[in-house]
């Protein structure tokens, strides 16, 4: 068993081109039916305003399989601490033996969150693109801008967060890492109306995008909304999307902005929605013009994390780091 910590894995895997690929294998896999996946397991703790979810999945061929389980506590804020938090252990296709431990802390899932919107916005965003926007400031906002950087140029950011002063922060931070100009903006209506591409980072119970806020162009990621309560998008928003994406429609109809949509008789046509997987294997085509309103809902797949877990590992071990922890055997029984 190889156990490795987040300090090694901060310095050996990055949010990179690499990443962004092993993440679209991933998704080009899943819809080409070469993965398990099933359903997520989770566990509210509404009273901390928290939730522990449990994520797996097998892609074929590959030697190795991770289960990942990670938390997001939206009220750790008010304690200087991360909303997300986790790890992941991979596991033996051959054997089912645990073979290794990455102790992350959420790290590993905030890479391959951000990869999946960088790559949402790389097949549905403009080609070209002016202003972005993000609604939410805290670490996925940042992931989701640093990932968007790689697959898009771009030098103006608008950031709206309930809490002002977050997004001050953001905007400070962000302008200074990414050598762009970041504003505080004061509305979410203002960041939709005025940005050619928006992504949507918070674990809103009530929609934070109005559908008469959309215009020509526009493409939203919403990546927020991975529960029942979630919403960060009136129903509207999707009626309207002339071209309306999913990580996984099953799934979103389950968890996602989708199942709002669907619930509330907002979309009845099923038959028109494309997983982003398709995209990536070629099977469906991504923005088709330049005028088209484009919305990809994403809920966080097993098959990102069993990605991004592989690739980890293969980095750490090509950098002869972590920790080896042999087994003993007892009566030919390992312990």
């Amino acid at each position: 068993m190889l156990i490795f910590t987040e300090q090694d894995i901060k310095q050996y895997v990055q949010l990179n081109e690499k990443a962004l690929e092993v993440v679209e294998e991933g998704f080009t896999k899943l819809a080409k039916k070469e993965v398990v996946m099933p359903p997520i397991m989770r566990v509210d703790i509404h009273d901390e305003n928290g939730e522990v979810d449990v994520k797996t999945a097998y892609v074929k061929g590959k030697d190795k399989f991770a289960i990942k389980v990670s938390s997001g506590f939206f009220n750790n804020y008010k304690l200087g601490l991360p909303s997300g938090n986790g790890l992941m252990m991979l596991i033996s296709t051959k054997t089912g033996m645990p073979e290794a431990l990455l102790l992350d802390n959420g790290y590993l899932t905030d890479i391959r969150t951000a990869a999946a919107g960088a790559i949402a916005a790389n097949y549905l965003s403009k080609e070209t693109i002016n202003t972005v926007g993000i609604i939410g400031a805290g670490g996925q906002a940042r992931f989701q801008l640093r990932a968007l950087r790689q697959v898009r140029n771009f030098g103006k950011v608008l950031v709206y967060s309930r809490t002002a002063v977050r997004a001050t922060a953001f905007a400070k931070e962000m302008s200074e890492e990414l050598n762009i100009e970041v504003i505080a903006a004061k509305s979410a209506e203002e960041v939709v109306k005025m940005s050619n591409t928006v992504v949507t980072t918070t674990p809103s119970k009530e929609p934070v995008i109005q559908a008469e806020w959309l215009h020509p162009g526009l493409h939203i990621t919403a990546m927020g909304s991975d529960a029942e309560h979630k919403q960060e998008l009136d129903v509207q928003v999707l009626a309207r999307a002339d071209k309306l994406v999913c990580d996984t429609k099953a799934q979103c109809m389950r968890l996602g902005e989708l199942h709002h949509a669907v619930e509330k008789g907002a979309v009845a046509d099923l038959s028109s929605i494309i997983e982003l997987g398709q995209i990536t294997a070629k099977e469906a085509s991504g923005r088709d013009n330049e005028q088209q309103i484009t919305v990809c809902d994403l809920t966080g797949t097993g098959v990102q994390d069993t990605a991004i877990a592989l690739f980890a590992y293969d980095e750490l071990v090509k950098h002869n780091v972590g920790i080896n922890v042999e087994n003993k055997t007892i009566d030919g029984v390992i312990i």
